[in-house]
């Protein structure tokens, strides 16, 4: 099983790789950790888009740390761009049989007004998506 495991760079999601570890070390497989920055214009960004490559970074970083912690190794990218498209084409270039993200880290208001990646994903990818919640979260 190769699985692609969205690194969100706005919220740190140890519990999402740690799920992912769970999965590899029950079925095998490999892993393969995106982030995107989120940036399609830099132009229309008020902060340099290197702020946003650097958090994205961190994110897949962050991620890739905790899988090798417990003897998994893990690949890193990071895109640039609409993380819904960024990550359903790293996905088809991976030949993923699973994508792997975190729960929204959204407001249920602004969720519903701006979309959810998780909910996105799972509507428009031809792969299975894994949408792991926080441990403590009771939704």
């Amino acid at each position: 099983m190769h699985i692609v495991l969205g690194a969100n760079p706005e919220a740190d999601q140890p519990w999402v790789a740690d799920a992912v570890a769970d999965l590899v070390r029950q079925s095998g497989g490999s892993v393969a950790v995106v982030a995107v920055d989120e940036v399609e214009l830099e132009r229309l960004t008020a902060v340099p888009r290197s702020v946003f490559v650097e958090r994205a970074e961190q994110a897949a970083s962050a991620a890739v740390r905790r899988l090798a912690a417990v003897g998994i190794e893990a690949s890193q990218t990071v895109r640039s761009g609409r993380p819904l498209q960024q990550i359903l084409e790293f996905a088809d270039e991976e030949r993923a049989d699973l994508i792997v993200v975190g729960s929204s880290t959204r407001p249920a208001v602004a969720a519903r007004l701006l979309g959810s990646l998780p909910l996105a994903l799972i509507r428009k990818s031809p792969r299975p998506v894994l949408v792991v919640t926080h441990p403590r979260d009771p939704h």
